[in-house]
């Protein structure tokens, strides 16, 4: 298992995790196909965020179940939680210091299709 340090553009927002990644995932969903996230999926429990959550900007949108995550400061897309997997981070691989993003394998993965619910 390896550790990662991840921070932000401006280093507000600081975290760790632990993991051995065996895949990174996009999303085609309208977020992640705006924002060009590249991700890797992690438990909750080998995520660590290292600052206050109060130098985190929330987007929900939706159903409202997941949740994106940016620095309230300079704007960067740092994780969100997991709408399918509510007990999972997706995280910014580009966020992660000394990440090998060419030495792991990529799927493409399908959220654009997931339902809408209506009126939102």
């Amino acid at each position: 298992m390896s550790q990662y340090a991840g921070s932000c553009h401006c280093g507000d927002v600081l975290f760790e995790i632990n993991t051995t990644p065996t895949e990174i995932t996009t999303c085609d969903c309208s977020l992640c196909k705006i924002k060009n996230a590249v991700m890797i999926k992690v438990h909750e429990t080998a995520f660590t965020l290292q600052t206050s959550w109060d130098k985190l900007s929330l987007y929900q949108w939706n159903t409202q179940i997941a949740k994106h995550y940016f620095c309230s400061r300079c704007g960067i897309y740092t994780f969100h939680r997991k709408r399918a997997q509510p007990d999972h981070f997706g995280i910014n691989v580009h966020c992660l210091k000394d990440f090998a993003i060419d030495e792991i394998p990529c799927r493409e993965t399908d959220g654009a299709t997931m339902s809408l619910e209506p009126n939102l």
